[in-house]
C-alpha cells in the first residue's frame, strides 16, 4: 500500500498549489479520501475530505472557498487544490485512505506560504 503526496512548495501569499495524492496496493475507489495538515507545534488537522464516489466533500472553516478536494478514481489519485494561499497555511500535508477500520497514510508534502 502506498500513498505518494507531490505538488507542495513555496508559494507566495495570494498564491496558489495543487497537490496531488497518488494510491496504489488497494482498491481506492472503496476508500473516502482525506488531506490533513500540521503546522510546526501543532496538532494534526483535517482539512477536507471526499467520499469514496466522489459525490460529497467537506472542508475545515478556514479554508472554505479556497480549497477544492477532488478524486480520479480511474487514475486513483486524490487532490487538492488550494487558491488564495495565506501565511497560516503553512503545513506539511498528508493524504489519508479510510475505509471502514482500515487507513493509510502518505509521508506527506510540505507546503510553505511565504513572501
Amino acid at each position: 500500500v502506498q500513498l505518494v503526496e507531490s505538488g507542495g512548495g513555496l508559494v507566495q501569499p495570494g498564491g496558489s498549489l495543487r497537490l496531488s495524492c497518488a494510491a496504489s496496493g488497494f482498491t481506492f475507489s472503496r476508500y473516502a479520501m482525506r488531506w490533513y495538515r500540521q503546522a510546526p507545534g501543532e496538532e494534526r488537522e483535517l482539512v477536507a475530505g471526499i467520499t469514496s464516489a466522489g459525490d460529497l466533500t467537506n472542508y475545515v472553516d478556514s479554508v472554505k472557498g479556497r480549497f477544492t478536494i477532488s478524486r480520479d478514481n480511474a487514475k486513483s489519485t486524490v487532490y487538492l487544490q488550494m487558491n488564495s494561499l495565506k501565511p497560516e497555511d503553512t503545513a506539511v500535508y498528508y493524504c489519508n485512505a479510510r475505509f471502514g477500520p482500515y487507513t493509510y497514510w502518505g509521508q506527506g508534502t510540505q507546503v510553505t506560504v511565504s513572501s
